[in-house]
């Protein structure tokens, strides 16, 4: 999966970046996985929608 991910980021025209979460599978079952993930999202989107709403 990690692969795929890889090749689908190196598609993308812009700046993308993988994060990857120690220890989890694609589907996220491990416990604190979802958070960890729902952690990098939300940083994400506070990052990157903050900035262009402040343009």
């Amino acid at each position: 999966m990690l692969e795929l991910n890889e090749q689908a980021r190196n598609t993308m025209r812009i700046r993308a970046e993988l994060r990857i979460i120690p220890g989890a599978t694609h589907l996220f079952p491990e416990p604190g996985a979802l958070d960890a993930v729902a952690g990098e999202a939300a940083h994400w989107f506070t990052a990157h929608l903050t900035a262009a709403m402040t343009r």
